[in-house]
């Protein structure tokens, strides 16, 4: 375990010589990182991590003899350390790295694709590295086994509308990992739909929905606009668009809105936090996860004031102990809970729905 007054000790793994001086600089820029070495791909990686043991590891998912994906399966199963991978923003890339979380990465950044455009992702970039060095963080992923709810899933259930309750979800940072620990803890017949803002990059969300679903009792999708919100489903804003909800009579309708960002992100937690706060009010369960920054923490609030109830993933199990904080210094905040405390108490809270029949596929 890394001692508290030490610097993260940072290993850089890219084919570019470019990007490699890019990222050590920008990592240098925080004084509680240490760049230690840089690798030209995973070969020397792993030579490398033998030599200067680092306590993080930055990898870049395309390189040539040894790729990214190789080279973390022996970083994770042979060294035991967290990675942060670099992504492009391609289909192809996020599908390497919907493969990456899977294999153990703890996080990843996106690269633009002209390398001066890099600077502007410092802040994620330091702040990830920061929560991948965190211990708590990694005994937490190594215990993502698929929860059992994976057992039966597609029970392709039968859902009838008129729910009366709904689950809302905010996550940045850290949050595709916690969502993939919270969303498979959930059973098939939850009693209420669970709308989610994740900040993705647009080839991102889509697949992130599909891994999702593939380890969940419950369906996970993309959502879409005009599509009644059911039982025991959750739906997943697209990068493209605002996601907002509207009370109906039988439901709730998702509504997407594209427009300008709100709090830096497209879709922001905000718009859709406040739109539940309006729609459905006491009816409503919010929780904001992992993340850097602060969005969220205005429409966590607005939930609570309505009558809702709202919860906050704590400091020890967060990766990026950001949107939380804020929330919680704002006083939106009902109840701080531990990651792994979260679908126990919305199971106990919500319950199971009468309305969901399992068709065993």
């Amino acid at each position: 375990m890394r001692a508290e007054t030490n610097k993260i000790r940072v290993l850089v793994v890219d084919d570019s010589a470019v990007m490699r001086k890019l990222i050590s600089n920008l990592l240098a820029r925080d004084d509680e990182i240490e760049v230690i070495a840089t690798a030209i791909d995973g070969d020397f990686a792993l030579g490398k991590i033998a030599q200067v043991k680092p306590d993080v590891v930055t990898l870049d998912l395309e390189m040539p003899r040894m790729d990214g994906l190789t080279t973390l399966e022996h970083i994770v199963n042979e060294h035991h350390l967290p990675v942060v991978m670099l992504s492009s923003f391609t289909e192809r890339g996020a599908a390497a790295t919907m493969q990456a979380l899977e294999k153990g990465a703890v996080d990843f950044v996106c690269k633009p694709k002209v390398a001066s455009q890099i600077t502007g992702l410092a802040d994620e970039l330091i702040s990830k590295v920061k929560g991948a060095a965190r211990s708590e963080v990694m005994a937490l992923n190594r215990s993502f086994a698929h929860a059992d709810s994976k057992q039966a899933k597609r029970s392709s259930a039968i859902v009838s509308p008129g729910h009366t309750h709904l689950v809302a979800i905010g996550a940045s940072s850290g949050g595709p990992h916690a969502l993939r620990y919270l969303l498979p803890r959930l059973p098939a017949d939850f009693a209420a739909p669970i709308l989610i803002v994740q900040h993705l990059p647009e080839a991102f969300t889509a697949m992130l929905a599909r891994w999702l679903d593939e380890m969940c009792a419950i369906e996970v999708k993309e959502a879409e606009a005009g599509e009644l919100a059911l039982p025991g489903r959750a739906y997943l804003a697209p990068a493209r668009a605002h996601m907002k909800v509207k009370k109906v009579t039988n439901g709730a309708e998702i509504q997407l809105q594209p427009g300008a960002p709100v709090n830096g992100h497209m879709p922001s937690v905000d718009v859709l936090f406040n739109s539940v706060a309006e729609s459905f009010g006491a009816a409503a369960t919010a929780v904001i996860l992992t993340g850097m920054g602060s969005d969220g923490a205005t429409g966590l609030g607005e939930i609570r004031h309505a009558g809702g109830y709202t919860i906050a993933q704590d400091e020890a199990s967060c990766a990026v102990y950001g949107m939380p904080r804020v929330a919680v210094q704002r006083g939106g905040v009902k109840q701080v809970m531990a990651l792994a405390d979260i679908a126990p108490h919305l199971i106990s809270r919500i319950g199971r729905s009468s309305s969901v029949e399992r068709r065993h596929v």
